[in-house]
């Protein structure tokens, strides 16, 4: 007769054991799904996907899966991260974020650096800026944020004086300036260093110089600084985003020091960690 009150004990404790057993077991796979996160990052085909293998490696330390989401025109991934295909973007510096945000209405915002594709001076004819002639023919992109960053950068090494409050969006009207006499030529961004060899020099971004053969090292004759340059580029996320802990993540593991070394191979040192 004593047995079948311990008996009863044992059926009784079973269910209760296997509730806390299912619990515990719901509440380690919560956990581990909090801490496995995934992102999707948009950025740009070429040079950038190596760097950011590097960064999904170091990310995935801190329990962040980064996917790279490959664009291939620069308006789409902000459009892309504001309707939430995407959780952030890596590709742009703040004029241009602040032209899509004036111009578009999204609700994006910086998060961390990245790094500084410096625009930069290219010849074919002279190997310094001293060596430009009178009168040479210096082509620049025509779009606005780059042909006032391309003109500021002409400024800056001498070649012309720009009027002042000129400012970053600067045109070759604000040209104050020229004691060369140089002719400015405004082309397409993509055509200034496809037509370096018809210029004196050209004003070229990074991604342009490399996809028209350009060397950096042997064809670059002046370039931007990185000291409070506005031009650094940096990871994007929507307003919304800017304050979860996978935004830390994120930014901390592009802030590393594999990732500064794999810039540096990506693109020959053409490219300088901006934090």
């Amino acid at each position: 007769m004593l047995r079948h009150p311990t008996a009863h004990r044992s059926v009784t404790r079973r269910p209760v054991l296997a509730a806390l057993l299912a619990s515990v077991t719901a509440m380690g796979m919560g956990m581990a799904s909090a801490q496995a996160e995934t992102v999707k990052v948009g950025i740009m085909a070429g040079e950038d996907e190596d760097v950011w293998k590097v960064v999904a490696t170091e990310a995935a330390k801190g329990g962040l899966t980064v996917e790279p989401v490959i664009f291939a025109d620069y308006t789409q991934p902000n459009e892309a991260l504001d309707r939430g295909e995407i959780q952030a973007n890596a590709f742009q510096h703040k004029p241009y974020l602040d032209a899509q945000v004036q111009q578009r209405g999204y609700k994006v915002v910086p998060a961390g650096y990245t790094a500084l594709f410096p625009i930069g001076l290219y010849s074919k004819s002279v190997e310094s800026v001293a060596e430009l002639p009178e009168g040479a023919a210096i082509g620049i992109p025509n779009d606005p944020s780059n042909g006032g960053r391309a003109l500021n950068l002409l400024q800056d090494l001498g070649i012309i004086k720009l009027r002042e409050g000129a400012g970053i969006l600067a045109t070759a009207i604000d040209v104050e300036e020229n004691p060369r006499n140089v002719e400015i030529r405004e082309l397409d961004a993509g055509i200034v260093g496809r037509s370096i060899a018809d210029l004196a020099a050209g004003v070229v971004n990074t991604d342009w110089a490399f996809k028209s053969g350009l060397d950096p090292a042997k064809e670059r004759i002046g370039q931007e600084t990185l000291t409070d340059n506005p031009y650094r580029n940096f990871i994007a996320v929507r307003t919304d985003d800017e304050t979860k802990p996978w935004v830390k993540t994120l930014v901390s593991a592009y802030q590393s020091e594999p990732v500064k070394a794999a810039l540096q191979t990506a693109y020959k040192g053409a490219a300088l960690p901006a934090w």
